[in-house]
């Protein structure tokens, strides 16, 4: 293989290594400042509770409670489905209490359910609801009265508050088996005179995300709007910094969304709205849409129907959600990243895998050997083509030599033996170039699916979306200390570095000195790399080594290299 061959490849390999360490680098010894607080204007704050959109905000709450003490303190009728656990608040129509039954916090058998939505007032305060603009409309604490006692699947409840106008507002809200709200407002203009009202659906967050904004994982204001995706340009730090953003659109979505969670708006895709994302001191955020203004008339009755998606992002239900409802793009609440359509149809077959198996761990194995058949004739072409040149790898040392001072007339010979030997020197290029959209596909599926998270494989492996947790630095956990950083090398990497070498030496080696001391030092950087990395992603490399090991020794035994030239 020529010095230019290889220099290709490994600039693919340090691409790779760029494109997947870099961010667990960078953020673990080159951390983001947090942003500088700034005040937003009063007339365009999101305030601690809700707001009508367009009004100034109300104060934040004084101080910081649990989110159950908040609950208690006000009317509620509960929420009970097989999947959601909460209550809405009659003061303000809020959907501001819920857990998910089975999401846990951590794989420790006593961890609590994830809490997805907390009332104003308790920490990290997040809820959502609906309401109207324009005069005798619902203020923000106006308490609504209610059908029934408990929300449930098939068991609708429907909020009423009645203005001194006499205007009649209603919600009726259901709820499925999984996590889709719908709500049907309706307004009867019960006085003497027209009446302009504008209704609108509202997500208000106070504090971020845990998981932190990064290169290839969006977390915050996402957003649908005409078709397209927005994501960094309605960023927690664009809303900071540019202040609020308004958008007109005929249907879409908007909310905000961390790693596994969303709470997503969805209009009625026929309507035209007016869609804005606003923030403001105390580190708050809302977003809502709003649609034009209707006049009433005395005795008439508007109505519209919108949807809140609050949940947990699987696949299956936000691809529903998409063809159902419409919902333009809904699947890409999911942050898939550049390769989008490489990593939907893999998480797709890794998902058709564990149906199969019943474990994802062997779901990610015969993932791996399914891929490896896929790509097996251009792979064959590639380790034959590198047995062969170690055949002829005295021939092109001789080569270098006599024509070490003639760099052109050097690669014309070559290219000569290479056409009459029938080699490919870029046949070893074309597998790996294939392999990194696969890998970062499986990468991405592995840190955003939901269904991944806290998935068991094998003896100590309890999460597959997480690092390997034993090393020897700790003596496989006798020792009760956690390593920091890279140095908490597992049991997977560590043999990730081992077939990666043995991979490598059955290679040809460079002829280069440098450029062979830098693949032999490659397997155990790749190792320390691939620490802190999902063990799913490690088994799937393990996988994939072991299968190009054993292709590798089965042509060298095809094409055995020639005995070493006698020492003259």
């Amino acid at each position: 293989m020529t010095t230019e061959n290889r220099n290709l490849i490994l600039a693919v390999v340090l691409s790779a290594f760029v494109l997947f360490g870099w961010t667990f680098v960078s953020e673990r010894f080159f951390p983001t400042p947090p942003p500088p607080a700034r005040t937003a204007p009063a007339s365009t704050a999101a305030p601690a509770g809700p707001v009508t959109p367009g009004a100034s905000a109300a104060p934040a709450a004084p101080q910081v409670i649990s989110a159950e003490a908040a609950a208690a303190a006000a009317p509620r009728i509960a929420i009970d489905t097989p999947r959601l656990k909460g209550s809405i608040n009659l003061a303000g129509a809020r959907i501001d209490d819920l857990v998910l039954r089975d999401h846990t916090v951590s794989i420790a058998p006593n961890s609590p359910p994830v809490r997805l939505f907390a009332p104003s007032g308790a920490k990290n305060a997040y809820f959502a609801g609906f309401g109207w603009v324009g005069p005798g409309a619902p203020p923000a604490n106006a308490v609504w009265t209610a059908s029934a006692q408990t929300l449930s699947p098939g068991k609708p409840v429907t909020l009423r508050w009645t203005s001194p106008e006499k205007l009649v507002f209603q919600q009726v809200i259901s709820v499925d088996d999984n996590f889709l709200f719908t709500v049907q407002q309706s307004v009867l203009n019960g006085s003497a005179s027209p009446v302009s009202l504008r209704p609108f659906g509202y997500v208000n967050r106070t504090g971020r995300f845990d998981t932190k904004d990064q290169m290839n994982l969006h977390i915050g204001p996402i957003a649908v709007l005409d078709g397209t995706l927005k994501e960094g340009d309605i960023s927690f730090d664009k809303l900071r910094d540019d202040g609020p953003q308004t958008i007109a659109s005929k249907g879409g979505w908007l909310g905000l969304t961390d790693k596994h969670w969303l709470a997503a708006l969805i209009p009625d895709q026929n309507s035209n709205i007016e869609a804005r994302f606003t923030a403001a001191d105390g580190d708050r955020y809302q977003t809502d849409w709003l649609k034009a203004s209707e006049t009433l008339q005395p005795g008439q009755t508007s109505s519209t129907t919108s949807h809140l998606f609050a949940g947990a992002k699987e696949r299956r239900l936000l691809n529903q959600v998409r063809d159902d409802l419409g919902a333009p793009l809904f699947d890409r609440a999911l942050a898939w990243g550049w390769f989008w359509f490489i990593a939907q149809p893999i998480a797709g077959l890794l998902g058709w895998l564990y149906s199969l198996l019943g474990n994802y761990a062997l779901a990610i194995v015969g993932l791996t050997l399914i891929v490896r058949a896929v790509l097996f004739p251009i792979a064959n072409k590639q380790y034959a083509s590198m047995a062969k040149m170690r055949i002829f790898a005295p021939k092109m040392k001789e080569l270098q030599e006599k024509y070490k001072d003639d760099k052109q007339k050097q690669q014309v010979e070559l290219m000569e033996l290479y056409k009459r030997e029938k080699i490919n020197p870029l046949a070893g290029c074309l597998p790996i170039l294939l392999q990194i959209p696969i890998f970062y596909a499986l990468y991405k599926t592995l840190l955003i699916s939901v269904e991944i998270r806290h998935q068991p494989a094998f003896l100590w492996i309890k999460d597959l979306s997480a690092p390997d947790p034993l090393t020897p630095l700790n003596l496989f956990g006798l020792i009760p200390w956690d390593p920091p950083g890279f140095l908490h090398l597992g049991v997977l990497p560590i043999i990730l570095g081992i077939t990666m070498f043995v991979q490598f030496k059955l290679n040809p080696q460079p002829m280069d000195e440098i450029q062979a001391k830098v693949f032999a030092w490659m397997p155990w950087l790749f190792m320390f790399m691939m620490a802190p990395f999902a063990a799913g992603l490690q088994i799937y490399w393990i996988v994939n080594n072991l299968v190009s090991i054993l292709q590798q020794w089965v042509l060298l035994k095809k094409y055995p290299a020639p005995a070493p030239a006698p020492a003259k």
